[in-house]
């Protein structure tokens, strides 16, 4: 009989789970339980987003959170801080070259605990 181990077993993404579901039950703010819920299904159904998706649908000076990886594909004309779980190291240079910034999605709750302004894309 084998042993199978069901749920995440990334100890980042358990954390990074259950830290957000705090957030958004101290600060009333549902967009950090939907994060929350997406980390949690299957890392094969995670968010994958290209800086051209990112750059179509964001204004300058957005936040946007990526429950996934970004990717590199393409371009960004305008500054904007993206949080993700994971970046493509092209997303990262090209994100810093238009003037925005890369941080996880740690960092983001932390900077915007009440989630306002803050825009999903997957």
């Amino acid at each position: 009989m084998s042993k199978i181990r069901y749920g995440k077993t990334n100890p980042r993404t358990t954390a990074l789970v259950s830290d957000l579901k705090a957030k958004s039950r101290e600060n009333d703010a549902p967009i950090w339980r939907a994060i929350a819920e997406y980390m949690e299904h299957p890392n094969r159904s995670h968010a994958t987003v290209n800086l051209s998706r990112i750059n179509r649908h964001t204004a300058e000076n957005e936040s946007v959170v990526v429950p996934g990886k970004v990717l590199g594909a393409g371009e960004l004309r305008h500054p904007v801080a993206v949080g993700a779980f994971n970046f493509s190291e092209g997303a990262e240079l090209k994100i810093t070259d238009a003037g925005g910034e890369c941080l996880t999605i740690e960092e983001m709750a932390n900077r915007n605990p009440s989630g306002a302004n803050v825009r999903i894309i997957r």
